[in-house]
């Protein structure tokens, strides 16, 4: 929303940090994918029907809606308030690709973050930009899915170990090849660190293994500042502070974290996130075109309008995608399961 508005860089700035709140996301998920296989007593199967039903209904739904909205122009040529390098001009996916028929498979298969430019350009986030990092999780998911067997006893450790290894392997690549093979965000290795600073939270909050997280977060740490500089600090950092907030372990000064991370606005647009995630890039390239002629070229008369539309449309859409297609997606992934793992599903 903030890039778009028209206020002043100061304003924009902390709400820009899309890429850093992903790679929090990306922790989140190698704590809680792992416990998901775990629950299902290491069942390969039913962890990958679970995993589908939770993301494949309303990714399907939406990349539906985003298919015919991808070749529509942008509202940017007529928002002279938005220069050639702010963060606006990288947001929208818009143009209609040259391998199409390539990338809407690659997309419905989740396979569209394994293409380096040279292969196939800007694949990774064309048509629905943000679905990038969903490319992402389902590469986690199969390897989680192929080592199931090895995650008995100390088989996260190992894993935790294989990701970091995988980080740094990305980080060799990168530097040793050209530009055109340089693997986009949305390639696994890019962001194993992460995923395995999950893990290792997992085993410390239930096993007590901190020195475990401690070596992960460093190496994370590590491999984020190599991969893209002191911002890349921000996730892992981040991520620790709510932790100690959510266990209780931290400084007293983290209880308001705390309180805030579960007060109820907080869970409600936790349930509808995935929603909001998938929805909003679309909905808002339309909405700003639409509201673009009513503005009449005015910058602060586009602000007025743009401001409490491109929150509340897409909060409205993603509040029925979740209610009609994310919910009932989950309650059929539920009943595919066998009945003594539907609970944990």
């Amino acid at each position: 929303m903030a890039p778009f508005a028209g206020l002043p860089s100061a304003l924009v700035r902390p709400f820009s940090h899309g890429e850093a709140a992903v790679d929090v996301f990306f922790i989140l998920s190698g704590m809680v994918v792992v416990r998901s296989l775990q629950s299902f007593g290491c069942d390969r199967r039913s962890f990958l029907i679970a995993r589908a039903a939770r993301t494949l209904p309303a990714f399907l739904v939406v990349f539906a809606l985003a298919i015919p909205v991808q070749p529509l122009p942008t509202a940017l040529p007529g928002m002279s308030w938005i220069g050639p390098g702010d963060p606006g001009r990288a947001i929208w996916s818009t143009g209609w690709p040259d391998d199409w028929a390539v990338e809407i498979g690659a997309h419905l298969v989740m396979a569209h973050g394994l293409f380096p430019d040279a292969a196939l350009p800007d694949v990774w986030v064309s048509f629905l930009g943000a679905a990038w990092s969903l490319s992402t999780e389902w590469q986690f998911y199969l390897l989680v899915a192929l080592l199931a067997p090895l995650l008995g006893g100390d088989g996260p450790r190992r894993l935790v170990l294989a990701l970091l290894l995988l980080g740094a392997a990305a980080l060799l690549w990168h530097t040793a090849m050209p530009p055109g093979w340089h693997f986009s965000r949305a390639f696994l290795p890019n962001k194993a660190a992460y995923f395995g600073l999950g893990i290792a939270s997992a085993g410390a909050l239930d096993h007590g293994r901190r020195r475990r997280l401690a070596v992960a977060f460093l190496a994370a740490v590590a491999i984020a500042v190599c991969q893209g500089g002191a911002g890349k600090l921000a996730a892992p950092l981040v991520w620790m502070l709510c932790l100690a907030a959510q266990t209780g372990r931290g400084l007293p000064l983290l209880a308001p974290l705390a309180r805030f991370l579960r007060s109820p606005p907080l869970l409600a647009l936790g349930r509808v996130s995935y929603s909001i995630y998938l929805i909003n890039e679309p909905v808002q390239k339309v909405l700003a075109l639409a509201l673009l002629p009513l503005a009449g070229g005015d910058p602060v008369r586009f602000a007025a309008l743009w401001l409490p539309g491109a929150v509340l449309v897409p909060l409205a859409a993603a509040s029925l995608l979740h209610r009609y297609i994310e919910a009932p997606g989950l309650r059929l992934g539920r009943a595919w399961l066998p009945p003594r793992l539907a609970i944990a599903g």
